[in-house]
């Protein structure tokens, strides 16, 4: 089922979302959310998709960058943003443990914030520790575009949305990414 996806404004989203606790994980009402959160990400479509932002305040997050979405992306863009396939992760409870010192700065867009786009300076590297759908704890190193949406994932399950982080000079519309921006990162 598809549900509808928060946008900037509501309140839910800037809210801490609390923890699921061990029974919660393995019950057939988060196994559907999971399942409908994961639909909704692929018709936005979406890259991940947190639980405030479909008006849920549980630490909870799927991602999914999947091959179709990158075939329609120049080879030279996909290398420049070290952007390759994901499969699919459901993040409980997730933690960055570890972030690298270095920082790679790209446009960010997000489902909650339909038709904009903002440079956001994002931790190259990161660790993350977490739940998977079954509760077993996991831990993850993921680097490039990779890390750039377990931060951004993260980020929703602690109030903060893209818009906190950008450069607020480079905050644009879609259609104006496209027609000012998007040449510029192609020649460079």
């Amino acid at each position: 089922m598809r549900l509808k996806i928060m946008q900037a404004g509501d309140p839910v989203l800037r809210e801490p979302a609390r923890p699921l606790s061990p029974q919660e994980i393995i019950s057939d009402t988060v196994k559907r959310l999971i399942q409908d959160m994961r639909d909704t990400m692929h018709d936005a479509p979406g890259v991940g998709l947190a639980a405030p932002q479909v008006g849920l305040a549980l630490q909870l997050a799927v991602i999914e960058d999947r091959e179709e979405l990158l075939k329609s992306l120049p080879a030279d863009e996909l290398a420049k943003r070290e952007r390759r396939a994901v499969p699919f992760q459901v993040l409980i409870n997730p933690r960055i443990v570890r972030s690298g010192q270095k920082q790679i700065e790209f446009h960010e867009g997000c489902l909650s914030l339909a038709g904009f786009q903002a440079v956001v300076p994002r931790a190259h590297e990161v660790v993350v520790e977490y739940l998977d759908e079954l509760g077993e704890p996991r831990s993850l190193e993921a680097s490039g575009w990779y890390a750039r949406i377990l931060q951004h994932e993260i980020d929703h399950l602690h109030g903060t949305l893209y818009i906190d982080r950008m450069h607020s000079r480079t905050f644009t519309s879609l259609d104006n990414w496209t027609r000012f921006w998007k040449p510029r990162a192609a020649a460079s």
